[in-house]
């Protein structure tokens, strides 16, 4: 399961599949390795969390260590989730900080769109807004965050809860 998916991201399908299905084994294939990310998918289910540069050698023995009861994960994965089981308070934090990059409010709803994986022109049109003006709010957006392009963007907001 990837994290970052259009209509749903994937640790909402994580879990919805396991509350109906929870015999599935679900390991996270994801470029994503944030504190947050590797959190929310661990409490949705997640029965791994590995890093789409994962070899694929390792890639096919994660698969099974999970289906026979193991959990894969890359090192830095198991490194970062012990430090935050150590750390309760970092935890509570995980969903509550929220870094100030001063996005208007506008600019936070165009950033959730670019998030879904929807082009300029269905983010104008569900905002009321013409696409240069999206265009424009995206390239307020990537000098606020300092970032380059849309998947940077996209990353830096989900690493510091803006979306």
């Amino acid at each position: 399961m990837d994290i970052e998916m259009p209509v749903m991201d994937g640790i909402e399908a994580t879990q919805l599949v396991k509350q109906r299905y929870p015999q599935i084994k679900i390991v996270m294939l994801t470029v994503f390795d944030n504190d947050s990310n590797i959190f929310n998918a661990i409490r949705a289910g997640a029965d791994g969390y590995l890093l789409k540069d994962v070899d694929p050698d390792k890639l096919h023995a994660g698969i099974l260590q999970t289906l026979n009861g193991g959990a894969a994960m890359n090192p830095a994965i198991a490194l970062k989730t012990l430090k935050l089981l150590r750390s309760p308070e970092q935890l509570n934090n995980l969903s509550e900080h929220k870094e100030d990059f001063a996005l208007s409010e506008r600019e936070q709803q165009v950033l959730e769109q670019l998030a879904s994986g929807l082009s300029y022109t269905v983010i104008a049109k569900n905002l009321i807004l013409s696409p240069s003006t999206v265009r424009k709010h995206i390239e307020n957006i990537y000098k606020k965050l300092q970032v380059h392009s849309k998947l940077e963007a996209v990353s830096k907001a989900r690493k510091h809860n803006i979306i």
